[in-house]
């Protein structure tokens, strides 16, 4: 049995642990309701430009656009988004495990990697990393997200990428964060993610891709005429829906980074709380135990001097 004095020395050290945890989470917690109100102002703006999106690819049969060329086989860039941090519980593991799922399984596969933790891991295992940004903002530039679109349009018109993919996390609550993969380049008429439900919430008049489908079957096919032409609409169009999609995607896993810290660090707060109820109990009983050793002793002593 450990004596009291290592057991009091145990008990200050989760103490100060427990302190640490505590002024994390609080720190957490302040920066999440910034990084979730920002996140939260975006999805308006992002909706509404999938919505115009849309609405150009359901009356225009442009598919001569270099953003739209499907090409087979080729480099498949991943943008993988994590944190520059750790102590966010799964938070960075969950995007890491679906980035090396793609690396296994296809055989051309650069990265771009967001976040020391995604820089790190791929590093060592010494896979192609195309570009890296570490040290990230805690509310990242709408800036930021064009440079990252400026730079993966010139890869894929260059032909040096032939599509590109992202690896996000998205905000759900404090306790609940999904990891979504989505195709950027080139860039789908009907995605996943027009079908997201985050569209759903936001106002009655936000059509999703089902209701646009059945739009495009049940009536018929009227060709607008564009001024200028649908392919300088796109030109426009295109660049700003890539942007819009990355500048939500780095709030959307900011607010989730620090969401998962303040969960994980509200649950170390508590293991701590345990932790010392538990050195407590077993320095009291040690301190019984010593108690009851020396009136032994006492004891003893004074029958011997009988």
């Amino acid at each position: 049995m450990q004596n009291m004095r290592d057991i009091q020395r145990r008990i200050g050290s989760v103490k100060n642990t427990q302190k640490i945890t505590r002024a994390m989470k609080m720190v957490a917690a302040a920066k999440l309701k910034n990084a979730q109100d920002r996140a939260e102002d975006a999805r308006p703006f992002f909706n509404k430009t999938v919505e115009v999106l849309r609405g150009v690819f359901t009356r225009t049969r442009e598919t001569s656009h270099p953003l739209l060329a499907e090409r087979e086989g080729g480099r498949h860039l991943v943008i993988v988004i994590t944190g520059d941090r750790g102590l966010c519980g799964a938070y960075n593991h969950k995007v890491i495990d679906i980035a090396e799922e793609i690396v296994e399984k296809e055989k051309e596969v650069s990265l771009m990697v967001l976040g020391r933790k995604a820089r790190d891991y791929f590093r060592r295992r010494e896979t192609d990393i195309m570009a890296e940004y570490v040290q990230l903002d805690d509310y990242p530039g709408y800036g930021f997200a064009n440079n990252l679109a400026d730079e993966i349009i010139h890869h894929f018109k260059a032909e040096d990428v032939n599509k590109v993919s992202m690896i996000y996390t998205h905000f759900n609550s404090a306790i609940s964060q999904t990891v979504k993969t989505m195709q950027l380049l080139p860039v789908e008429k009907f995605s996943e993610v027009e079908e997201d439900s985050r569209a759903e919430k936001e106002k009655a008049e936000q059509i999703d891709a089902e209701t646009a489908e059945e739009e495009v079957k049940s009536k018929k096919y009227v060709d607008y005429i564009f001024e200028p032409s649908p392919a300088e609409v796109f030109d426009n169009i295109l660049p700003q829906y890539l942007i819009n999609v990355i500048y939500s995607a780095l709030l959307e896993s900011k607010a989730s980074e620090f969401g998962a810290r303040m969960t994980a660090m509200d649950s170390a707060t508590e293991n701590a709380n345990e932790m010392i109820d538990k050195l407590t109990l077993k320095y009291n009983r040690a301190r019984q135990a010593e108690i009851t050793k020396e009136i032994t002793e006492i004891v003893g002593g004074a029958e011997a001097l009988k």
